[in-house]
């Protein structure tokens, strides 16, 4: 198997730093797969570029629309959350990436959208020449275990007035 990268921590810049191998391997030539938990809003870059980055690069999205808050996940949420799981298999075994990156798949996983074994047999199944990015809050301890690059994101410093409902803004 390539290697694994994870990205977790309360800071900003989870996803940006997965979308910064993105652009490193997409400029290679090397195919990129991004498979969104939990979101589903495709008003951000990393959706927009798809159709300019292609045929290198792809983006899909398993979040159910609107922000409910980690409190309120139900049901349709893990549905949602096994789906997008069950299509990085086939991802992996039809198309081959070099990059897969599993967008918020921590976050998924703390909210008992997921377990941690299921994603750990998934990796097991991840081809030699595919390398894995793992992104999203409060990764498991095992995980953390797995991965061969561990980075946790902290804010330093943050300017209150690029905080909105939706996020920040770029």
């Amino acid at each position: 198997m390539g290697y694994i990268y994870l990205y977790t921590g309360t800071g900003a810049g989870k996803t940006t730093n997965a979308l910064g191998l993105a652009l490193r391997s997409v400029g290679h030539k090397r195919k990129v797969v991004i498979i969104q938990f939990l979101k589903w809003w495709k008003n951000t870059g990393e959706y927009k570029i798809r159709k300019m980055l292609s045929p290198y690069y792809e983006i899909y999205q398993f979040g159910r629309k609107g922000w409910h808050g980690l409190s309120n996940l139900g049901e349709e949420d893990k549905k949602l959350a096994y789906k997008a799981l069950k299509f990085a298999e086939k991802i992996v075994r039809e198309k081959k990436p070099h990059l897969l990156v599993l967008d918020e798949i921590n976050l998924a996983l703390y909210c008992k959208l997921l377990e941690v074994k299921d994603v750990l047999e998934f990796l097991d199944k991840i081809p030699k020449k595919t390398d894995v990015v793992l992104t999203g809050r409060f990764a498991p301890k095992e995980l953390l275990d797995r991965a061969d690059f561990v980075n946790k994101i902290v804010d330093v410093k943050h300017p209150e007035e690029m905080v909105t409902t939706k996020g920040i803004q770029y």
